[in-house]
């Protein structure tokens, strides 16, 4: 039975490497593309067809690139595709999803306050849900709306927003954060499989059967495209998010994925502009600032942290006040069965993160974070499966407040 806990604990690792390593590769190839193509020059000698070239230097060696909207007059001998980092990216977390929220369906993905289903159900709200939402932005793209793209960037924040909140409805908050990362990542995945790979394989198509290819397919792939790129930072921050429970595991954490949204929106605006050579748009890391510390205020209202205690010897304070008894019995009743040398809970062979609050100086050197994950957030337990009460966080949050201020 151990050897089966560590082969799935280096599974989850090996899965989750290659789904970062993958994305990385897709990632880059899109950010460079984008960059190519905002920086593009016309001049009056190009070929015939071309829209415009760039000219780079890396590595020590010179590249000079043109552009064709549509494609050139003789198509290439050889012809690289970018579409294999779209497509192994989406596989890998697909994978990642099944290895750790399907599989641990009762801890990672169901919160049984927030919606009491079995694990078969939850996942398969969850592989439903991921579906249905390529097929609403598909059919939104394709829709009169689809002509504008501004119109159509404003109602997919809307679905976003929408879906935000829903997830939160559903699932626990770290599995919501991760089901919106998905969500928006099979969108953006379905855009290179369904339609930008497509397109441009019926252009080669034509191209070789002597035909005059369609130049709405590019206008097309370019569409999804840019929609692709304007989503990949939330996508990263939603993908890193189970890293932070203040962002996950609060009460306004769909408020705090919508922001995101228009944070990433907003990065991607700068660089886009810079690279098109049309200005150089610094107040979009002023608005983006502002909403961040939005973010903050949102993770923590009513009150905002105000930092770690300095004290050289802080564990007596802990220890020393007068919650801490009542604190000790919360800790050992509703996390120590997991956080133990040797845990008690069903599934769990190791204490998570090495982290272990069997002991009053256990507890008070980890008061910063049980106060965040289990007082501040209800990132801990997962899925609240402890059932730890809302008296019972309100008790952490008095106990490390109140020994911070002595």
């Amino acid at each position: 039975m151990l050897d089966l806990a560590i082969f799935w604990d280096w599974l989850s690792f090996g899965v989750r490497w290659l789904h970062v390593v993958t994305g990385i590769a897709w990632i880059g190839s899109s950010f460079y593309f984008v960059a190519l193509d905002l920086g593009l020059r016309r001049r009056p000698d190009l070929p015939v067809g071309a829209y415009g070239e760039e000219w780079q230097v890396h590595g020590g060696g010179f590249y000079h690139i043109q552009k064709y909207l549509v494609a050139p007059a003789n198509m290439p001998e050889h012809l690289t595709w970018f579409k294999w980092e779209a497509y192994s990216t989406w596989m890998t977390g697909f994978a990642l999803l099944c290895v750790v929220y399907y599989a641990g369906a009762d801890l990672f993905l169901i919160d049984r306050n927030v919606l009491d289903v079995s694990a078969p159900v939850a996942i398969g709200i969850s592989m439903a849900s991921i579906a249905v939402g390529w097929i609403v932005y598909d059919l939104l793209c394709k829709s009169p709306l689809g002509k504008s793209d501004t119109g159509l960037m404003l109602c997919l924040f809307v679905v976003l927003v929408f879906m935000s909140w829903g997830y939160t409805q559903l699932f626990t908050g770290r599995a919501a954060f991760l089901h919106l990362g998905a969500f928006t990542a099979t969108i953006m995945s379905a855009n290179v499989f369904f339609i930008i790979i497509p397109n441009q394989k019926k252009v080669v198509a034509d191209l070789i059967a002597g035909r005059k290819p369609d130049p709405a397919l590019g206008a097309q792939a370019k569409q999804r495209s840019l929609h692709n790129n304007y989503l990949t930072l939330p996508v990263l921050f939603l993908m890193l998010s189970n890293h932070y429970p203040l962002a996950f595991g609060t009460q306004y954490n769909w408020v705090i994925a919508s922001l995101v949204f228009i944070i990433g929106v907003l990065i991607r605006h700068y660089f886009n502009t810079t690279h098109a050579r049309k200005g150089d748009p610094l107040w979009t890391w002023i608005a983006a600032g502002v909403l961040f510390i939005v973010i903050i205020w949102l993770s923590t209202v009513p009150k905002v942290l105000t930092g770690e205690p300095k004290a050289a010897a802080v564990n007596a304070v802990y220890t020393a006040s007068a919650h801490f008894p009542a604190v000790r019995d919360t800790v050992m009743g509703r996390c120590a069965m997991c956080h133990a040398v040797e845990p008690s809970y069903e599934g769990i062979y190791h204490a998570p993160k090495g982290v272990v609050l069997d002991s009053d100086a256990a507890i008070a050197d980890h008061a910063r974070e049980i106060y965040l994950q289990a007082g501040r957030s209800h990132a801990m337990p997962p899925g609240n499966v402890t059932q730890i009460t809302p008296q019972e966080r309100d008790l952490l949050v008095a106990w490390f407040e109140e020994a911070r201020k002595k």
